[in-house]
């Protein structure tokens, strides 16, 4: 038997070709993310590990930085990191050196006043010389390092993307107005912002902590220990002499390091489960190619098996042949696909790096796990697909061997698997639907473990669902002759076939479908959020979000062309007990700068101090409009306001809006996020260029208009979909095998009609037509179907978001829909070229014989 299995593999290879090539497809996909996460995790590891190496103690005050008044406050203590904390830490027994850290953001403009790389990689620090006049973390490649104000030291890859040489002025900003100064030196560093792409300027330390923090304190201190001394002993003998207040965190070197390992480890970690999740998906698409691929084989080889029967094969020996068939392909496959995984490994390390070449990047990674856990999926996943064909193979009579053609199905198994079928899709949309209906975070368990109810449902009733379906589109194929309609009855004849053929196809429809339209209801819902209550033809904010500067809105009106502009504000207030955030807004110019579409009351009253709520507010507060609220304000003092107007929940707005002049008598130093600007003659260029030019083209702020807004978070969205296509792309494709694998089987298998109807006179042209239009038949019921499913899936998981995306509401992009549909025709079109060409070469004579 096991002879005779091996022989079976060899005398079929061509028909089995397809199989192994979705076996190795699927494994290659596992074994290239394993290998590049491993690869990639271990060269993040080895970049971050230079990051405290000059560190024995760190001290970090949480409270420095942006708001540090109010965070420290927050945090319960005033202490802070001073050069007096400095001095009595150097003074410690086992300390050799203790240096002052100051740290923030700091942006760099280049030459045309755009910032140099990304906003969340831009630092700042201080440049702390030694006696002889040096600072070992950072090694002056040219020049020197900054020793007065308005001047700064940059670093090698930031001076070169803008093509800074020493001596040229630089305009750099944090969170204040843009600072020129002289560039005194370049250097070279190790720090892991910068070998990322980020950007890192020092300044002489009065200025660093004048320009991040404020004059005399520090956002941490490095303690490095003397020799003999442990970290862990310095930490002990540091600990107290560190400030009170629970705003400072105190770790060892060695500490500090392991928890960043575990982030990145954790990280990439996320990363390689989500790539092993697609990976899987392509697997799971495997599994039908792989049991068509066996159930086929196992009916044309009826007679074949039926005389191993008749000459004494058990049962256990004609379904151990069969399996011993699936495990020598799932084994090459699977050796086959382990190789090209570490070819995609290193295609996917060198496109990382090809993209941004600050990544870090290092020698492949393949480890003993990887070799053990592709080679084991590949062969249990074929091996378990080609199961309930090697169980069937066993039910073969002996006596089958004096018949011809497939052993009919029976009824009873027909209503078996449709009853089935009908329990998992009416229990999984149930479950779906009831998901749904929660609107919050609890109903996405159900929704998940519906979905996958109702696509395994939905599969096992595809036979079923295959007849309807098809005789709908037959009035189109008759438009094809007599080829049209042979491969409508032909797409119909082994319903079972057809319906395992077109579930690969759905699997990926769904998936692709659902993504798509839960992207474009999460694309709208945010552009009605930011721009639907905007009138305001530019808004300009900080890049790094953080409040922007007092001066700037005062700026920004006086800017040429300026019609009407605004500082929108931010407070958090106590209203009748509750925390909430209030936005404010100048009253003057409110409905010049926002649309706000009213429920009830009016904006006459918002000059006079009355408030806006929106309409979930509203309700959470019991509040209608002429309602009186208690409001507890920063200050420690009390008082009431009057809600003047309730409008509708969503938008830029916000929950509660009150006007500016009302706010700043509570809060003397109000965030600003954004300031709404009005032009005289629109959103023009050139009033574009004024408003950057109005602030000092500072490097920090962003002028956008309306379509600017919407054009930044659609395409963080087209992003995000793009890459889950790209990775549902592999199971599309081993889809498609599937398509090209069952016509080309079901050609050899038809080879006798196809011979009949070559000598009845249809010609090569019309076979070809027949078989395709029987795959875009296939191709087309498959899709339509994904297509029904993946739409209430994602309206189900949109239900699930409401609690966290106020006013989402799902969207159909039928454009992309039917442009899904149209590509799963091309797909039938493009799967059937080999087929057809197969079939019409066909020799009549050769095809009609008998066997």
């Amino acid at each position: 038997m096991y002879r005779t299995a091996l022989r079976n593999v060899l005398a079929h290879k061509g028909r089995l070709l397809m199989t192994a090539l979705a076996v190795m497809l699927g494994t290659a996909f596992v074994a290239g993310t394993m290998v590049f996460s491993d690869t990639f995790g271990k060269a993040m590891r080895d970049s971050n590990s230079k990051s405290y190496s000059d560190v024995s103690v760190q001290v970090v005050d949480r409270a420095a930085g942006s708001n540090a008044s109010a965070r420290q406050k927050s945090e319960g203590g005033s202490a802070t990191l001073t050069d007096a904390t400095v001095q009595q830490l150097a003074a410690l027994p086992g300390t050799a050196g203790a240096r002052g850290v100051v740290s923030g953001f700091t942006g760099v403009a280049d030459k045309k006043g755009n910032l140099i790389g990304q906003v969340w990689a831009a630092k700042g620090a201080n440049f702390a010389p030694g006696q002889d006049g040096k600072d070992p973390r950072y090694p002056m490649a040219e020049g020197q390092g900054p020793k007065a104000a308005k001047e700064v030291a940059l670093d090698r890859k930031t001076a070169d993307k803008a093509g800074y040489k020493v001596g040229d002025t630089v305009r750099v900003a944090a969170n204040g107005p843009v600072i020129e100064a002289k560039l005194t030196g370049i250097f070279t560093t190790d720090d892991p912002v910068v070998n990322t792409g980020g950007s890192l300027t020092l300044f002489d330390r009065a200025t660093a902590q004048q320009t991040l923090l404020e004059p005399g304190r520090y956002s941490s201190v490095v303690l490095t220990a003397k020799p003999g001394t442990s970290q862990d002993a310095l930490l002990a003998q540091a600990q107290p002499v560190v400030p009170s207040g629970h705003q400072f965190d105190i770790e060892t070197g060695a500490k500090l390091k392991a928890d960043e390992q575990e982030m990145i480890t954790k990280g990439t970690s996320s990363m390689r489960t989500m790539l092993l999740v697609f990976a899987f998906i392509s697997l799971f698409v495997g599994i039908f190619i792989i049991a068509n691929t066996f159930t086929m084989l196992v009916a044309q080889r009826t007679k074949e098996l039926a005389l191993m029967r008749a000459i004494g094969a058990s049962r256990k020996q004609v379904t151990r042949s069969v399996l011993i068939e699936a495990l020598l392909i799932g084994t090459v496959s699977a050796v086959a696909g382990l190789a090209a995984g570490i070819g995609i490994g290193a295609g996917m390390q060198s496109l990382i790096g090809a993209m941004n070449e600050n990544m870090p990047n290092g020698s492949l990674v393949i480890k003993p796990l990887t070799v053990v856990v592709t080679v084991v999926v590949g062969v249990l996943v074929t091996v378990t697909s080609a199961l309930l064909p090697a169980m069937r193979a066993s039910r073969i009579a002996p006596v089958a061997a004096m018949s011809s053609g497939d052993q009919p199905v029976s009824q009873k198994s027909l209503v078996v698997r449709n009853t089935i079928g009908s329990v998992l899709a009416g229990g999984g949309l149930a479950l779906i639907g009831y998901g749904a209906s929660t609107g919050n975070d609890s109903g996405r368990l159900p929704v998940g473990l519906g979905a996958f109810l109702a696509l395994i449902g939905v599969f096992v009733l595809l036979p079923l669902l295959s007849r309807p379906v098809v005789a709908l589109v037959g009035p189109l194929l008759r438009l094809g002759g007599t080829p049209g309609r042979l491969a409508q009855r032909n797409a119909v004849r082994n319903p079972r076939r057809t319906a395992a053929t077109a579930a690969a196809l759905t699997i990926g429809l769904t998936l692709v479908t659902g993504l798509t339209v839960i992207g474009a209801s999460v694309n709208d819902t945010i552009d009605r959020a930011v721009t639907g209550s905007m009138k305001a033809d530019f808004i300009v904010g900080a890049a790094n979000g953080m409040s922007l500067s007092a001066q700037v809105p005062a700026q920004i009106a006086k800017a040429p062309g300026v019609a009407a502009s605004s500082a929108m504000t931010t407070a958090y207030w106590e209203l009748d007990g509750t925390s909430r955030t209030v936005n404010g807004l100048d009253a003057a110019v409110l409905d010049q700068l926002a649309d706000v579409e009213l429920t009830s009351g009016s904006t006459a009253g918002f000059g006079q101090g009355q408030l806006l709520l929106d309409e979930d507010a509203a309700k959470k507060l019991n509040a209608t409009t002429g309602s009186v609220l208690t409001v507890a304000y920063p200050d420690e003092s009390t008082g009431k306001v009057t809600v003047g107007g309730v409008y509708k929940t969503g938008g830029m707005l916000g929950p509660v809006m009150l006007a500016n002049s009302e706010i700043a008598k509570h809060e003397p130093k109000p965030y600003i996020s954004d300031v709404l600007v009005k032009g005289r003659d629109g959103a023009t260029d050139g009033l574009k260029q004024a408003l950057k030019d109005a602030t000092g083209a500072n490097p920090v702020i962003e002028v956008k208009s309306k379509q600017d807004v919407r054009d930044e978070f659609s395409q963080t969205i087209t992003f995000a979909l793009n890459l889950m296509y790209g990775l549902l792309g592999m199971a599309v494709l081993i889809a498609i095998l599937g398509v090209v694998n069952t016509l080309a089987m079901s050609v050899f298998e038809r080879k006798r009609e196809i011979g009949m109807l070559r000598a009845i006179g249809l010609d090569r042209g019309g076979i070809k037509r027949m078989v395709r239009l029987e795959s875009v038949v296939i191709s087309l019921f498959g899709a339509g179907i994904g297509l029904l499913l993946g739409c209430f899936i994602a309206w189900a998981i949109n239900g699930t978001l409401k609690s966290s995306l106020s006013g989402l509401t799902t969207v159909l992009p039928f454009g992309q829909l039917a442009m899904f549909l149209a590509l799963a025709g091309v797909v039938g079109l493009v799967a059937a070229i080999w087929p057809a060409r197969r079939a019409s070469k066909l020799d009549i004579l050769e095809s009609i014989k008998t066997d």
